[in-house]
């Protein structure tokens, strides 16, 4: 699957992220970006951010607003 590149990414998009922790099991946590972290264009993890909610991981999909 390709990853989402980070002109896509925009504060306060609703996300799905896998944190580093769950990598392997794939689980996805959602919630909304408060801060990009990966200053690239792309990755080819992800694009990491940080969450309202304080956790961080990879964005793997958009969510619908």
């Amino acid at each position: 699957m390709a990853s989402v590149p980070r002109k896509n990414i925009a504060l306060g998009s609703w996300v799905a992220i896998v944190q580093k922790q769950h990598q392997r099991t794939g689980e996805l946590t959602e919630g909304q970006v408060k801060r990009i972290l990966t200053k690239s264009p792309t990755h080819p993890h992800g694009i990491k951010v940080l969450l309202e909610s304080g956790e961080v991981g990879r964005v793997q999909h958009l969510l619908e607003d």
